[in-house]
This record gives C-alpha cells, sequence and structure tokens, in this order.
C-alpha cells in the first residue's frame, strides 16, 4: 500500500498564515487528493515534494511518458485557467500538458529542472528569455484575461496609492505610465503573454534546453513581460547605480531583438509596470532596497 505523501510543513505554515481555515481544510486535504490523482493518472511518486508560492509539486513516474510532475495549485482564479496557456503552447516555449483535473485545479506535467539563475552571461540569460517570450507568443485561447481590460484600474489603482502614500513618486514619472496606459492600453493583440518570466519561472528540461513555468495567462502586448526579465536579482547593481539609464536601455535591447518585441513599446510598458511595483512594494513593505530600485527604474525607462 501506497504511503501518502508528506505536505512540507514550511508550505502548510504559509497557506495557513495566508487563507487562514481555509487553507488549513485545503492543506488536510491534499494528502487523500494527491493520492486520488496518482491512481487516477497511473503514475508512482518519485522524488521529494516541492513548492512554490501557490501550490505543491508532486515528482511522479508514468511507464508510457516522460518523467512528470502533479502540481496542485490552491484553489484561485489566477490559477484556474494555466493549463488553458500550456494546452495552447503544446510543448512550444513551455513544459508539456499530459492531463488536467480543473475541478481540483491539478496538472500532470512535463518535469524539468534547475532555474534559469544557473546561467551567470546576463547576455545568455536575456537571449534565452527573449527566445522564449517569441516562441510562447501565440493566439490566446477564448476567455483568458485581457490586459486591456484592465487598464482603467490600473489607471485608478495608480492615482490612488500615489495619493495615500503622498505622492512618494515624481509627478512627471506617473503621468508617463498614465499616459502609456492610455494611448497603448487598448491597442494590444489577441496574443497569449506568460505574465511573469523570471528567472526561477524558466527551467532546463531534457527535452529543450529551458522550458518556461507558472504561466499567469494573460492576453496582450507580449511587451508587459520585459519587467519581470529585467527587474531581477541578477541585475541588482545596475538597478543600485545613481544613473542606470544606459545600462538598463543595454539589456533591454538585448531582450527585445531575441523576443522580435519593439524596443520602445517594452520600455513604455516596463516604466507603467516599475511605477506599479515601486507604490505596490511601499504598500506591501518590500524591502528599502528594491523600492528605490524599482523607483530608479521607473524613472530611467521614460
Amino acid at each position: 500500500m501506497r504511503a501518502p505523501i508528506t505536505v512540507p510543513d514550511a508550505f502548510a505554515r504559509k497557506k495557513f498564515d495566508s487563507a487562514g481555515e481555509r487553507g488549513r481544510t485545503w492543506i488536510t486535504a491534499l494528502p487523500a487528493l494527491i493520492d486520488e490523482l496518482l491512481d487516477r493518472w497511473s503514475c508512482t511518486p518519485d522524488g521529494a515534494v516541492m513548492y512554490g508560492e501557490v501550490g505543491i509539486v508532486v515528482p511522479v513516474r508514468h511507464r508510457e511518458l516522460p518523467p512528470a510532475v502533479i502540481k496542485v495549485s490552491f484553489p484561485h482564479p489566477c490559477t484556474l485557467r494555466e493549463p488553458d496557456a500550456y494546452a495552447a503552447w503544446q510543448g512550444i516555449g513551455a513544459v508539456q500538458l499530459f492531463a488536467r483535473a480543473d475541478e481540483h485545479f491539478a496538472m500532470l506535467l512535463e518535469r524539468a529542472h534547475g532555474t534559469l539563475a544557473t546561467v551567470t552571461d546576463p547576455a545568455a540569460a536575456l537571449a534565452i528569455q527573449g527566445g522564449l517570450t517569441r516562441a510562447l507568443a501565440v493566439e490566446a485561447p477564448a476567455g483568458l484575461p485581457r490586459l486591456s481590460d484592465q487598464m482603467a484600474d490600473w489607471a485608478r489603482d495608480m492615482i490612488a496609492d500615489a495619493r495615500a502614500l503622498g505622492d512618494p513618486l515624481p509627478r512627471r514619472v506617473l503621468d508617463a505610465a498614465l499616459a502609456t496606459i492610455r494611448e497603448l492600453g487598448h491597442d494590444q493583440p489577441n496574443t497569449l503573454v506568460h505574465g511573469d518570466l523570471h528567472d526561477a519561472n524558466v527551467l532546463a528540461a531534457d527535452r529543450a534546453p529551458w522550458l518556461a513555468i507558472d504561466p499567469k495567462c494573460l492576453v496582450g502586448d507580449p511587451a508587459h513581460d520585459a519587467l519581470n526579465v529585467i527587474r531581477s536579482p541578477r541585475f541588482d547593481t545596475v538597478l543600485r547605480l545613481p544613473d542606470s539609464r544606459a545600462d538598463l536601455s543595454r539589456l533591454l535591447d538585448i531582450y527585445c531583438d531575441a523576443a522580435d518585441i519593439d524596443p520602445l513599446r517594452a520600455r513604455r510598458w516596463m516604466q507603467v509596470g516599475a511605477v506599479g511595483e515601486a507604490l505596490w512594494g511601499r504598500v506591501h513593505a518590500d524591502p528599502d532596497w528594491l523600492v528605490r530600485a524599482t523607483d530608479q527604474l521607473a524613472e530611467a525607462m521614460m
């Protein structure tokens, strides 16, 4: 008889803290749910249970598939459509989807290993992320959230947060972000956007050198991914420079060239994202260095 999986204590505590009794109920039910999914998909456990921000990942073996994982996410609208993105990509630029159980927010996915953080050459890492952005820019499935529909909320929240925080950013920086939202917000293609293409969401794989995981499943301009590519710990030194404009522009050009996206649009959307993150970081107590670095990024991309 198979022993039930053990939910890592650190992950359990995280869900208890963030989701209260609902999180506790979900964590308690997880071992039985994983057992059910193992039977449904004819898999056997094949390694230690891992976890991220929203769910757990169980390495498994299946006699007719490559090494795989069962991923189960905490029920939330943001993760409900994740399988649709994998289905649209069909394993090109992202891990393959082998099976899905939407009622449980669960998937059977191709296994990958080792994050992009192991690539020490910044230009090489940017080229990899740019190549994935290009590969993932496919026609979006129907029903996914459209970035263009969120623009009014973005603008409203920026104005309200800036006012509540005592206008911590120069007015011209906020105005530049609002201008981009106004001018480009509704002019966005029906393209699937990963939405969170940072180092930890790019993994090495056996089938391909690098594949993406954990999409946020948005529809709009692929240039939105530039912020999480550049606002990265690997560029910490650059982000802390008193005048980082030239260096950041050079890094952005490398990424945009590989991604085949317009550097000007990427620059403008990155500036919008940096303004939003700078304000959000203050509200949610991000480290001071990160807030300052994001402030600089918001100004440098104008």
